[in-house]
């Protein structure tokens, strides 16, 4: 039998993709930034919405994001003790 279409798109495709959004608040580091991301958790007894933030370091292979600058950044496989993460797109750029 000849695999179907839809099959062979399932083969190609990793799957869904996450993807985050968040600031750089240092390059300092050969081709690695850290990205500082926000999210909102629902507060467990008082229901009220807190916003948290979490340091993520993420790989930038051509170091194009500065300090300032939104990027969007996806998970990939552990590529060092800390990195989990590599840059997507940057988004705006600091002025």
């Amino acid at each position: 039998m000849a695999p179907t279409k839809q099959a062979a798109t399932a083969e190609t495709n990793r799957g869904r993709r996450v993807e985050l959004q968040g600031e750089v608040v240092a390059n300092k580091m050969q081709k690695t930034i850290s990205v500082l991301v926000y999210r909102t958790v629902k507060h467990e007894k008082y229901g009220k919405y807190v916003k948290k933030s979490t340091l993520i370091k993420a790989h930038d292979e051509k170091q194009t994001a500065k300090v300032g600058d939104t990027v969007v950044i996806y998970e990939t496989r552990p590529l060092s003790k800390t990195k989990r993460w590599a840059l997507a797109s940057v988004v705006t750029t600091k002025k």
